[in-house]
Parts: structure tokens; C-alpha cells; sequence
């Protein structure tokens, strides 16, 4: 089933906390709602897609970092093994089937080696930032966002 031409999205998601080893999180600015900055986030693209293929796929497709299987960074993708199930903002659920109004959010964090600077599709995210964790998780317009965010020290050990 579809929305005209595109398939209905799958309410399972991943979210990608990309950081350093000192903690700073970089944060991306949706281009579809003025001021909500975010880590890398999305969803699956078939319902049996392994989350961490959709976590490398995404944040390739949204910062240009690459972490895929045979990349210099594929060690440095980690699933957390925690899952968030959250009520899909109204705004965006006509992306969902008729009757989906939650989504179940897998989340990963990528320690990359410093500061890198992204490369951004415009259409999706208009900005970029880099911030101290607990400054990231503030400026999250997400509140599932800022609690992974606020996990951060304790998967980055």
C-alpha cells in the first residue's frame, strides 16, 4: 500500500547518536520543521531489513559519514540494544499507513575519531552542529532523542 507513489513507511526506526570520544554529539537540522534538531534518524526501508543496515544506510544518507560493513568506521557503529515506542507527531503520519500512530525506535550510537564536518541533503536537513552532550539533549526537539543522547557516557565506556 502506498502514499501515491511511495510505499508507506514501516513505524520501525532507528536513531543514531553520532559523537566523539569526548562526547560531543552532532546534531542536524530538519529542513520540513524550522528548529528541530535532531541525531540521525529513520526508517527501515523493507520489514525485514536488519537495524543496523538501516542505521549505516541513514546516517550515510543524511551526513555523508559513511559506516557500513567494510568502512573504517563499521566497529564504531553499536547498537545499544534499547528501543523507544513513541506516538508519531501528527504532523507526519500520513507517511504511515491508515491507523499507525506509534513507532518502535532502535538506537545506535557512532563514535567517529573527531568533529567531522557533514554533508547534508538540503531537502532533509538545512543545518549542522556539534555540542557538548548535555547541549545536544537540550536542543533536541525530541524528547526520545535527548534521553538517548543523555545516555550517551554510559554507552560510550
Amino acid at each position: 500500500m502506498t502514499t501515491g507513489a511511495r510505499p508507506w513507511k514501516i513505524p520501525e526506526s532507528v536513531l543514531v547518536v553520532i559523537h566523539t570520544p569526548a562526547l560531543d554529539v552532532l546534531l542536524i537540522r530538519r529542513a520540513d520543521a524550522a528548529g528541530f534538531w535532531q541525531s540521525v534518524t529513520g526508517s527501515r526501508d523493507t520489514a525485514d531489513e536488519p537495524f543496523a543496515l538501516t542505521a549505516a544506510r541513514e546516517v550515510a544518507e543524511e551526513t555523508g559519514i559513511q559506516c557500513g560493513q567494510g568502512s573504517a568506521l563499521a566497529s564504531q557503529l553499536v547498537d545499544w540494544q534499547l528501543s523507544n515506542i513513541y506516538e508519531i507527531y501528527p504532523r507526519w503520519r500520513v507517511r504511515y499507513a491508515p491507523g499507525v500512530t506509534h513507532n518502535t525506535e532502535h538506537l545506535f550510537g557512532l563514535c567517529v575519531p573527531e568533529r567531522l564536518e557533514p554533508t547534508l541533503d538540503p531537502r532533509e536537513h538545512t543545518d549542522w552542529q556539534w555540542l557538548p552532550y548535555h547541549e545536544a539533549a537540550d536542543a533536541c526537539f525530541s524528547p526520545s532523542n535527548a534521553e538517548a543522547i543523555l545516555l550517551l557516557p554510559e554507552f560510550a565506556r
